[in-house]
């Protein structure tokens, strides 16, 4: 009897996307740990059904600089840095501020927000799931929490992620990631400025 191979690890935004392996490893009350340069609120629109019911969420910038300034690269406003399509449309700006408004209540009621303090310090990516069982998962590589990064657009990027597929590996990715979250002279708590800039829009 022949066995089917198990689909690749690879994680490219191609066969396989960040945003699909979210939907389908994030079961109510999860735990959900990110590190990502960026935040949109795009991607959260389009991932909202299981974030909604992620018990928490802990994201961790990996640079200062990204704290309220939600996508890299663009040529659209860059004082709200929102635009995952490079660009802003009226129709976009007419609905930025009720989706900036949903987003930020789900960051107040269930997410908090740490930054690293020093440039240039956090460059990986980090998608690490606990599961109500105990169950982990997690994806390591370049994908950032963007509607691009995520492969969640028909133009998404073309990105380097693994599936971290040995248990011992996962934990051993949730004792940095909380090694990190726990250094106070490393990290420091920036809720309240992403839920400011969130609020200006």
């Amino acid at each position: 009897m022949s066995h089917r191979p198990d689909p690749s690890a690879i994680i490219d935004n191609r066969a396989r996307s960040v945003g699909a392996f979210l939907r389908h490893q994030l079961s109510p009350r999860s735990e959900l740990s990110v590190v990502s340069a960026y935040f949109t609120i795009y991607a959260y629109d389009s991932l909202r059904g299981v974030l909604d019911e992620a018990a928490s969420t802990r994201f961790l910038y990996g640079d200062p600089e990204g704290v309220g300034v939600v996508d890299p690269g663009s040529s659209a406003v860059k004082e709200f840095g929102l635009a995952d399509n490079g660009g802003i449309a009226l129709q976009d700006v007419l609905s930025q501020k009720p989706l900036a408004r949903e987003c930020a209540a789900w960051i107040r009621d269930r997410v908090e927000i740490r930054s690293v303090q020093q440039s240039g310090f956090l460059h990986g990516k980090l998608y690490h799931i606990t599961s109500p069982s105990g169950k982990t998962s997690a994806v390591v590589g370049s994908s950032n929490f963007t509607v691009r990064g995520l492969g969640l657009s028909k133009k998404s990027n073309i990105e380097l992620n693994l599936e971290v597929r040995d248990p011992t590996d996962r934990n051993t990715l949730m004792a940095w990631f909380d090694q990190l979250w726990t250094d106070n002279g490393l990290t420091e708590d920036v809720k309240g400025q992403v839920l400011r800039e969130l609020e200006r829009l």
